[in-house]
C-alpha cells in the first residue's frame, strides 16, 4: 500500500542526493519521463544597437 502511494508522488529533486532515497536507475527513468518544455523558455533580451551591456538608459 505504501509503494502505491509513493508512486503517485512527484520526484523531488532536493532528495536525489540523499543516500538510499532513490536508485540511480529509478532517477534516470523519472528524469526521462519529464515532459519537454523547452519551447516555453524565454529568450534573453538583446541590447539595442549601439548600447553595451554595462550601460543603463
Amino acid at each position: 500500500m505504501l509503494d502505491e502511494a509513493l508512486r503517485e508522488l512527484r520526484l523531488d529533486s532536493r532528495l536525489t542526493d540523499r543516500r538510499g532515497w532513490i536508485d540511480r536507475k529509478e532517477l534516470a527513468r523519472a528524469l526521462a519521463e519529464l515532459p519537454d518544455v523547452s519551447d516555453k523558455a524565454a529568450l534573453p533580451e538583446q541590447p539595442a544597437a549601439g548600447e553595451s551591456a554595462g550601460e543603463s538608459a
